[in-house]
């Protein structure tokens, strides 16, 4: 007897495309911040864990300049987040070839002396920044000349005669916008895509109309027999330019992921640290890790399934049935997801597929912040101390001041030059877009961008709305509303296009 079909499968010409942003933390490092961390829980660096640690660092390999920088760095978020000072007795700190010497007992990394490197390194970098910087102006300069204004109408009541035809899909859409659900809007979608002979938006149109429960029998026999049977086989992934292009949300602001992106591995190394403080760092049990190329479990290949299709470099899985919730990301060396009960059982195809496209979303590094912090001040507080690293004369208030300067003390020891010049650019890119940010509405977008990747693959409004009463039930409504406008938009066309699942 034939074994079942499997319902995540591709068409036969499928070729994964190339892993885009994933999320990355050295794992050597990695380890000697574990057991850093653990030297200095007290205070207190004694000289036999200073002993240690120099036979930990010998044995990693680790660069003696690297391990400076990231003691500093381990050491600013320890002071900042304990309000004291570190102390090491009877040893000198370690120190780079060219770096001035510390007194035996003098505290890690005194400020005076982290500000004297700091201005040491800018001193030697400072004619490679100012041509990189002039290189950036003229790049930004490029750009500005290039950027289309987008004028938005919806709230505008419609006006008679031709510009209100109602077979033009574009100003359908724009009136759709205020109300998402009006059945009249939608039918008139559906109607305007069949007359242009776009069988796939009209079968969207459908969709939609199904899905809210207000289609006619044409409707619903339309949706029906062009439903793809099970999930769609993909004959290509996403690419790059089509996931910024089409999938993100238009508020997700790029540079804020920018700046983001050139700081997480650092941040990421510090929230790893301070969870394990505060005895909060969850424990992953290995014998828990899923293999997806072997694992039995339908929720697992699921995940495979879908990072191949989004370009997304599949994280640790690991199982537990115990655990009250559907997917869950635990921050480690190598950001891990924990599959909980609701996602292990009583979940069909569909639901499986949104999961595992909404949660490796995040798995970006321009949107991986967003999963390792909720809390808006935390997201704020890590903004403002990249701008100030781009940026030492960052205008700040003394009170965000306060806050700021020992984040980006903590983070910019760990960045290499590479980094400091992204860093640099994202600020000037920022001030070039009228130096304002809402990290609010960024958050939201960056959740609207992981529904969206999940409808993507999952084709279902109804498995999407499942979810997301599992997952958010507070925000359900104006998620789905945004699913919907996606639903029947230019852009989700052309992604279905894209990677060969569109219908006719």
């Amino acid at each position: 007897m034939s074994e079942p079909r499997s319902p995540f499968e591709y068409a036969s010409s499928f070729e994964a495309g190339e892993v885009q942003g994933a999320v990355r933390l050295g794992r050597l490092e990695a380890q000697y911040e574990e057991l850093f961390s653990e030297a200095i829980e007290d205070g207190v660096i004694t000289v036999e864990e200073r002993a240690r640690l120099e036979q930990a660092a010998e044995a990693l390999g680790l660069d003696r300049e690297r391990l400076l920088q990231l003691e500093q760095a381990l050491t600013a978020a320890y002071e900042g987040r304990r309000r004291v000072r570190i102390r090491e007795i009877g040893a000198p700190v370690p120190v780079a070839p060219d770096a001035p010497a510390f007194e035996a007992t003098a505290v890690l990394a005194p400020q005076g002396a982290a500000a004297e490197l700091r201005a040491q390194a800018l001193e030697r970098r400072v004619v490679a920044l100012e041509a990189r910087i002039a290189e950036l102006e003229a790049e930004l300069e490029e750009a500005h000349a290039q950027v289309a204004v987008d004028v938005d109408l919806s709230g505008v009541a419609p006006v008679s005669g031709a510009a209100a035809a109602s077979d033009d899909p574009e100003e359908l859409l724009r009136r759709l916008r205020p109300d998402p659900r009006d059945p009249g809007v939608l039918r008139a979608l559906y109607r305007a895509f069949g007359a242009r002979g776009d069988l796939d938006r009209q079968w969207s149109a459908a969709h939609a109309l199904v899905f809210l429960g207000v289609a006619s029998a044409e409707e619903r026999a339309l949706y029906g027999s062009l439903r793809t049977e099970g999930l769609v086989r993909p004959s290509a992934s996403l690419s790059r330019e089509s996931w910024q292009r089409l999938l993100v949300h238009p508020d997700q602001e790029p540079v804020v992921g920018e700046l983001f992106a050139a700081v997480l591995s650092p941040v990421l190394l510090g929230r790893i640290a301070a969870l394990r403080r505060d005895g909060t760092l969850a424990r992953l049990d290995p014998a828990t890790r899923q293999v997806p190329a072997t694992s039995t479990l339908t929720a697992v290949r699921c995940f495979a399934w879908a990072g191949a299709i989004l370009g997304v470099q599949v994280p640790p899985l690991h199982t537990d049935p115990t655990a009250a919730e559907t997917v869950t990301m635990v921050p480690a060396t190598a950001p891990a997801l924990r599959l909980g009960k609701l996602a292990l059982s009583g979940r069909a195809p569909a639901e499986l597929a949104f999961l595992a496209g909404e949660h490796l979303a995040y798995f970006r590094d321009d949107a991986f912040m967003r999963a390792l912090f909720h809390s808006l001040t935390e997201l704020e507080d890590l903004f403002l101390a990249a701008l100030a690293i781009g940026n030492p004369a960052l205008p700040l208030t003394a009170p965000v001041r306060a806050r700021v300067t020992p984040i980006a003390q903590a983070i910019e020891p760990l960045l290499d030059p590479s980094q400091k010049d992204r860093l640099r650019g994202g600020f000037l890119r920022f001030v070039e877009d009228g130096g304002r940010a809402n990290l609010q509405r960024w958050a939201g977008a960056v959740d609207a961008t992981a529904a969206r990747a999940g409808l993507l693959l999952a084709s279902d409004l109804g498995a999407a709305e499942t979810v997301l009463r599992l997952e958010d039930p507070g925000h359900v409504e104006e998620r789905i509303d945004d699913l919907l406008l996606f639903a029947v938009g230019e852009r989700y066309a052309k992604l279905r296009k894209q990677l060969g699942v569109a219908v006719g």
